[in-house]
């Protein structure tokens, strides 16, 4: 009905990761496109890492195991 509110969409931001909408949503990206997911959570990059825009595949994790690896060879 057209005096129905649309139901609140939760947004849930993570440290070092993607913003998590629950769905389904549209996203409009910046080149003017649109991506459209029915699922019940939506993963966002926000990193721009991502090869599936603008869909989060986790690019992220593999960036942050690289800043806290320990150096091998230390020299003294």
């Amino acid at each position: 009905m057209p005096n129905e509110p649309e139901p609140r969409r939760r947004l849930t931001v993570t440290e070092h990761g993607p913003l998590l909408v629950e769905g389904p949503v549209e996203v409009t990206c910046a080149d003017g496109t649109s991506a459209v997911s029915d699922r019940f959570v939506v993963a966002v990059c926000t990193c721009r890492r991502t090869r599936t825009p603008p869909w989060c595949d986790t690019s992220h994790r593999r960036r942050a195991r690289q800043r806290t690896a320990a150096p091998t060879d230390v020299d003294e």
